[in-house]
């Protein structure tokens, strides 16, 4: 990642004033805060802009690691940004847990739901959301909910691409600059597939021992009780050398799984939409 993160030039400076001054002319925004690397660098613009005029609202629940929710505390008390923590449990949304195809519409409206309602009371005038136009690559349902709810998506607007941001966030020096992209866990599941309390728990723990282990972009894809791991082709040797995969493999059997595999094609965001027809 270091080393593909090129410096800043004028026109991603340029787009980044836009941005200053489109979130200004809101007067007030709450930042759906994931500790990603699109919403960090959304947040710290917003902060920019607007001081105490923004909030973070960030979302606790079982499809979002612990690692990222505490991530997301230790950023906003280091800018001094407002944080609010709710409760989001996708579990509960009526047909969530059977994982159809348009998962992500159903999670992300009641998520976005509860926001609206948060920025009610907080008498917060404009809700942003930190998509980019990279994201327009890929089937994104919850993008649709983004639309129906009037959330903001400036980064989008403005032409922004995950280059762009890692670009400037490595030069205003966010934590973010060259973090793993990262999907909820729910993504891991293939469509159809049960999701389960249990399941995810699987899954963090999995991809968790994969961070610990160096690995820079992970996933883990669960298919019944089989893991499908994806990492980037240039760790493949690291991965099947002797020590570390019978650790993975011990480990990944006492986490719940049965079977422990590897993708030959290797990391890539969306696999499981590769199935969808479009």
């Amino acid at each position: 990642m270091d080393n593909s993160v090129k410096e800043v030039n004028a026109e991603q400076l340029k787009k980044y004033e836009d941005l200053k001054q489109m979130l200004k002319g809101f007067g007030s925004v709450a930042v759906a805060f994931s500790s990603g690397v699109d919403s960090t660098f959304l947040l710290y613009a917003a902060k920019e802009a607007l001081g105490d005029q923004v909030i973070a609202v960030s979302a606790k629940s079982c499809s979002f690691p612990e690692r990222e929710l505490n991530e997301a505390k230790t950023f906003c008390k280091k800018h001094q940004i407002r944080q609010i923590i709710f409760e989001s449990e996708e579990l509960e949304i009526e047909g969530f847990s059977s994982n159809p195809k348009n998962r992500c519409y159903l999670c992300k409206h009641e998520l976005f739901e509860k926001i609206i309602k948060i920025a009610a009371e907080e008498g917060i005038t404009t809700i942003v959301e930190g998509s980019n136009l990279d994201d327009d690559g890929d089937y994104r349902p919850g993008l649709q909910a983004v639309a129906e709810l009037g959330i903001k998506s400036p980064l989008r607007s403005l032409g922004f691409t995950k280059e762009d941001i890692r670009a400037l966030s490595k030069k205003f020096g966010l934590p973010t600059w060259k973090k793993q992209s990262f999907a909820c866990l729910s993504s891991r599941f293939v469509y159809g597939e049960t999701i389960t309390r249990e399941k995810l728990a699987m899954v963090d723990k999995a991809e968790q021992l994969l961070l610990d282990l160096g690995f820079r972009q992970v996933r883990v894809r669960i298919h019944g009780t089989m893991a499908r791991i994806e990492i980037l082709p240039e760790e493949f040797s690291k991965l099947i050398s002797e020590e570390i995969r019978e650790q993975i493999t011990t480990s990944f059997k006492s986490f719940g799984f049965t079977y422990v595999s590897m993708d030959l094609t290797g990391y890539r965001t969306g696999s499981m939409n590769e199935v969808i027809e479009r």
